[in-house]
Order: structure tokens, then C-alpha cells, then sequence
């Protein structure tokens, strides 16, 4: 069975949470309240989500804070976060959200759509990332297993074909990769021009930057390569 990936709705206003629920819940995953920012950073600590719906004004800690807090620790930096804000100051307004960290900058009212469609982006990519980062591992422990069977009553045999079946599963790996990056370089260079829409361009960036990381950690598999895959966060 495949792992539902984790939403956290970040809002102090419960009536907001309960209509963001009722959108998201066409996408069958797992939604997480936090009707604060200290509370969302808490939920943070523990659990690992595709995505952070993040409402700007908020009592205490407010969303640029929280978001700023989120992007200072290592496990929680590279989670995209999607802020929700019933006010709009202007482009300034809108570029401050970016530079905390952002992937996108939604105003209220929105269309529920449009919010679910751009959800469901995120969790693809999550979920995708989920299962390459364990076919990683797994190759890994097979090619380890096979370093050690040559010694402990395994024939050459055996562990040629194991390795060569490993190879084969490598390669397959990396094939899908490469069509994925050439798809990523095509929408990068798409969105290469000033009129490009500010939202699109930040998430074409994180889409490289998980590419990049998975193209580590594959790379990290071929045989002679030093040391354990690269994690991929």
C-alpha cells in the first residue's frame, strides 16, 4: 500500500481550516491542522509533509516568520510552502512572501481549483521523490549484500548475475531520471523571460533542486562510487 503524503494547513481561524479540508480532500492524503505558527513548527518537528499551506496573518508569529523558521532548520528547508493571505499590499507585499521562502502567493478568496490542482503538484513530486529515494536504498542494500555473498557461500555465478541485475535496475533508474531533467530544462527555459509568472519560476527552481539531489544519489549507486547514496531531502 502506497504511504498518503502529509498536508499541513497552517491558520488560526478554524472556519479557514474547515474550508481548506473540504477542498484538499478530493486528493486523498493526510491534512494536518496547525492553528499557529508555533503549533505548525511543533508538527514539524516530527512528521515529514509534500507541502505547507501557510496563512500570512496570523496572531503571534505570523506566516513570514513561521516560514522563516521552517527554511532555517535542515529537515524542513526544502518543503514548499504555499502562502494564503486574505489582504494584498501590492507587489511588495507579494515579493516579501517570496523571499521568505515561498513557492507560490495565493489572495483570498481563491478558486478551490486552482489551490487543489497546485496542491496535487506538490504531492506528485513528493510522492515520486518518496519512491526513487527507496528504490535507491534498496539497490543499495542489494549491491552491499552482493559484496558480502562472495565470501559466504555464494557462488560468482550468483553474484555476477545479482550484479548485473542490479545494473540493470540502476539504469532503469536513470533513464527515468533523465527523461524527467530533460522535461525540467525545457520548462526551465520556458520560463526564462521577465514576463514569466513569479510562482512558476519558484517552482521550476525547487523542481531542479530535487533533481539535483536524486541525480546525486543515483550517481552515488554506480559501481566505484564512495561512500552511501546522498540523501535526498
Amino acid at each position: 500500500m502506497v504511504q498518503k503524503a502529509k498536508i499541513l494547513l497552517v491558520d488560526d481561524r478554524p472556519e479557514n481550516l474547515l474550508a481548506l479540508e473540504a477542498i484538499l480532500s478530493a486528493l486523498d492524503q493526510t491534512l494536518v491542522r496547525a492553528s499557529s505558527g508555533e503549533e505548525a513548527l511543533k508538527a514539524l518537528l516530527t512528521d515529514d509533509f509534500a507541502v505547507i499551506l501557510l496563512d500570512v496573518q496570523m496572531p503571534g508569529m505570523d506566516g513570514f516568520e513561521t516560514a522563516a523558521h521552517i527554511k532555517r532548520r535542515e529537515r524542513t528547508r526544502d518543503i514548499p510552502i504555499i502562502f494564503l493571505t486574505a489582504i494584498n499590499h501590492g507587489p511588495h507585499h507579494t515579493f516579501r512572501g517570496y523571499a521568505a521562502g515561498a513557492v507560490d502567493y495565493i489572495s483570498k478568496p481563491f478558486d478551490p481549483w486552482v489551490l487543489r490542482a497546485k496542491v496535487s503538484v506538490f504531492v506528485e513530486l513528493y510522492m515520486k521523490n518518496c519512491q526513487l529515494k527507496e528504490q535507491a536504498a534498496l539497490l543499495r542494500l542489494q549491491l552491499e549484500g552482493n559484496g558480502g555473498s562472495n565470501g559466504s557461500g555464494g557462488t560468482g555465478k550468483d553474484v555476477v548475475g545479482d550484479s548485473k541485475e542490479a545494473a540493470g535496475i540502476l539504469a532503469e533508474l536513470s533513464a527515468r531520471l533523465a527523461a524527467v531533467e530533460e522535461q525540467a530544462e525545457a520548462l526551465s527555459k520556458q520560463l526564462d523571460d521577465e514576463s514569466a509568472d513569479a510562482a512558476a519560476v519558484a517552482t521550476a527552481a525547487h523542481l531542479e533542486r530535487k533533481l539535483t539531489g536524486l541525480r546525486r544519489a543515483l550517481d552515488a549507486l554506480e559501481p566505484g562510487a564512495s561512500g552511501g547514496p546522498t540523501a535526498v531531502s
